[in-house]
């Protein structure tokens, strides 16, 4: 185990409602998203100070800060790569926790990704970096959407491994059903079956709209403290046993067409080894995981990129073993991106802390430890949280 292993732990987790049109701004999601949390933890804002969040978060630290009435802070962070940071918030927060930087860390994700800003459609760079450059090999081609992007993975995956937009549809099925039965999630009470996934329109083949997350409004928030101060807090501590970051060769950002081979996912391998020498643990020790699901296809890679099955047999794990909550490996209980809420992986990670509290909707039995994943195709990051 590594030196970070069992020294923090998530103590309180905190959410606005998810929707499509939230009706206020950022900032406020995300102050009520940190407020919830810090209610969950038994904590008040005077006891932070430490705040984590996205790059991409519109909302700075001191602005949150603000908000919160934070008196002071002695570490803030922010983590790059859209959806790869969510799991690299805790990572960071986890480490200044057991190094004395910060006692109280509070990561946080806001966002209006529906009613604001989408993420899903095409729009010009004006990036003048090195992100900039790596986009301009394809978006003046109109290679211009995150669904474009997968779906060149997701065709040579089904090229060199025979699954087929059934077996991706599979995953949607679980997601949605999972989601019917949790109370938070946007499509609650609203399964689908197959028949229904293959005859939803096309948005980029071999991508039908059921294969595509949501998009939504929303915060959450992940409080971090030390394993032994959390202890003491009202609800049982879900330890930080692993928490890894990861890139791949020749990275680029949300795609790896140089990585040489277009049908892995070698960023999540390197976390995945990461996340199993840290915690000690293999595969085999763990009952549910919570895998970013922004499309199907990278789940199943996922799968077999963390040692649950082999290369090229994801497609098979799902079809005979099953993820749904009867299944070998439930994924995702909570519904994921795909049923719950797109809160860029953050949702998940709360989830995560429900099932090792014992409180979730549709909690798995016999769950110790949780996986937990972010975004894929990126420079990405994984946890894996368990009880004290």
């Amino acid at each position: 185990m590594s030196g970070l292993s069992g020294k923090a732990a998530v103590a309180g987790i905190g959410a606005t409602e998810f929707s499509k049109e939230s009706g206020r701004s950022e900032l406020r999601l995300a102050a009520e998203a940190c407020l919830d949390a810090l209610a969950d933890a038994g904590l008040a804002p005077a006891d932070v100070d430490g705040l984590v969040t996205f790059t991409a978060d519109a909302n700075s630290e001191i602005a949150v800060q603000r908000e919160l009435g934070i008196p002071a802070l002695r570490f803030f962070s922010r983590v790059d790569y859209g959806g790869g940071a969510a799991c690299g918030t805790v990572a960071h927060a986890a480490m200044a926790v057991a190094t004395g930087q910060a006692d109280v860390v509070v990561c946080y994700r806001a966002f209006n990704e529906r009613s604001g800003h989408r993420f899903g459609q095409a729009s010009p760079s004006q990036r003048a970096d090195s992100t900039g450059l790596e986009f301009s090999w394809h978006l003046p081609f109109g290679f211009a959407t995150p669904a474009a992007w997968v779906a060149m993975h997701a065709r040579r995956y089904m090229h060199e491994y025979g699954a087929t937009s059934e077996d991706f549809g599979r995953v949607a099925v679980a997601m949605r059903a999972h989601a019917a039965t949790n109370p938070r999630a946007w499509f609650h009470g609203r399964p689908i079956t197959l028949e229904e996934h293959q005859a939803s329109r096309w948005i980029v083949d071999p991508l039908h709209l059921l294969d595509c997350c949501q998009e939504s409004d929303g915060a959450v928030a992940i409080v971090v403290t030390s394993a032994e101060r959390a202890r003491d807090l009202p609800h049982p501590p879900a330890v930080i046993r692993a928490a890894a970051q990861g890139t791949g060769p020749d990275q680029m950002m949300m795609f790896g067409y140089y990585t040489g081979d277009l049908a892995a996912l070698p960023a999540m391998r390197t976390v995945g080894d990461a996340l199993w020498r840290q915690s000690g643990l293999t595969p085999a020790d763990v009952r549910t995981a919570i895998l970013y699901d922004h499309f199907t296809p990278f789940v199943l890679i996922q799968l077999e990129e963390l040692g649950f099955c082999g290369r090229g047999e994801a497609a098979d794990f799902v079809r005979e073993r099953g993820i749904g909550l009867a299944g070998a490996l439930p994924l995702n209980p909570h519904g994921g991106q795909l049923g719950e809420a797109y809160i860029h992986g953050m949702n998940g990670i709360a989830e995560a802390v429900r099932q090792v509290r014992g409180t979730a909707a549709n909690q798995v039995d016999g769950v110790e430890h949780v996986l937990v994943t972010a975004g894929t195709g990126v420079p990405t990051s994984g946890l894996v949280l368990g009880p004290a």
